[in-house]
């Protein structure tokens, strides 16, 4: 049996939180939104414990959000990184974002693949919540990303802020864990 198609859908519960246009104008406003994302993936148990969003730069509009989707799809590229980045090029009708000035907040640091959506994205700023070291407390395998990935991104002209609002996104994380969430690509 050979795939011709898939699709990836957001929730039904995240229609409801995006009838209201949003505008989140500091990096904090912009990680918690994240992170308010992956707390309700988990609490309406469609996915794992990440969310993303992606913003305009200067004025803090919402352009797209994504969430771990990787269980409910059966995709391991449904993380929410990718996702939010697609529905961003969706939105705005090209694969190339770097024109609009974006940023993508998500509410743990991008793992090896995701690094590799954010740089052929365009976007232009990465905000990140949890580190590497917090996702792989619960048992995930972040991938063999390079050791100073902010210092990759920054090179090939990319601005990153790390560490926002991070005490939050550790305690989702933790939540997911102890709440019996399966972990996936555990690295064994």
């Amino acid at each position: 049996m050979v795939a011709e198609s898939f699709e990836i859908r957001l929730p039904p519960w995240l229609s409801a939180r995006l009838v209201a246009p949003l505008q989140a104008t500091s990096a904090s406003e912009r990680a918690r939104f994240a992170i308010d994302l992956a707390a309700r993936n988990i609490e309406h148990g469609t996915g794992g414990p990440f969310g993303a969003a992606v913003f305009q730069r200067a004025s803090g509009k919402l352009v797209a959000v994504g969430v771990n989707l990787v269980l409910s799809t059966g995709l391991s590229c449904a993380h929410a990184e990718v996702v939010a980045l697609s529905l961003a090029q969706r939105a705005l009708g090209t694969p190339d974002l770097a024109p609009f000035d974006l940023e993508l907040a998500t509410s743990a640091e991008p793992c090896w693949m995701c690094l590799g959506a954010i740089h052929w994205s365009g976007v232009r700023s990465v905000i990140a919540s949890a580190r590497d070291e917090d996702v792989r407390a619960i048992g995930f395998d972040e991938g063999a990303k390079p050791a100073d990935w902010t210092a990759t991104l920054r090179e090939r002209g990319t601005a990153v802020a790390i560490d926002v609002e991070r005490d939050a996104a550790i305690a989702v994380l933790r939540r997911y864990a102890a709440s019996g969430g399966e972990i996936y690509n555990a690295g064994e």
